[in-house]
């Protein structure tokens, strides 16, 4: 596993598949809602993967409605969908791995003759 840089664990381990990019943003973001848009721009991808991809995200309930702006309906991660859930938990192991595996490096015994 190679590391790119801004890469997220999730990502590491998942693949940077357009769905878990935008899922990851989400995760990334939890206080926040954006719009299509915005998160196109963020994610650096094009309209068309996007919206290939946020159709089933809408339809399976991972993403929801949380207000409109003028024109702009604005989104956020449903915390209540089941596979979000899921995610939310993986994503939290991999971090609590991450850090213990951080840890135990900086705990390593150092030879004092060196």
């Amino acid at each position: 596993m190679t590391n790119k840089p801004n890469e997220t664990l999730l990502l590491r381990y998942l693949g940077a598949s357009p769905t878990l990019r935008i899922i990851d943003f989400f995760l990334d973001n939890p206080l926040s809602d954006y719009s299509k848009n915005e998160i196109i721009k963020k994610l650096g991808i094009g309209r068309a993967t996007f919206f290939k991809y946020w159709r089933e995200l809408e339809k399976s309930g991972a993403v929801k409605v949380t207000r409109k702006i003028g024109r702009a309906t604005m989104y956020q991660l449903n915390r209540g969908n089941e596979v979000v859930k899921r995610l939310i938990q993986l994503d939290m192991a991999l971090a609590r791995k991450n850090m213990e595996r951080a840890i135990e490096e900086y705990q390593e015994p150092v030879d004092a003759r060196s």
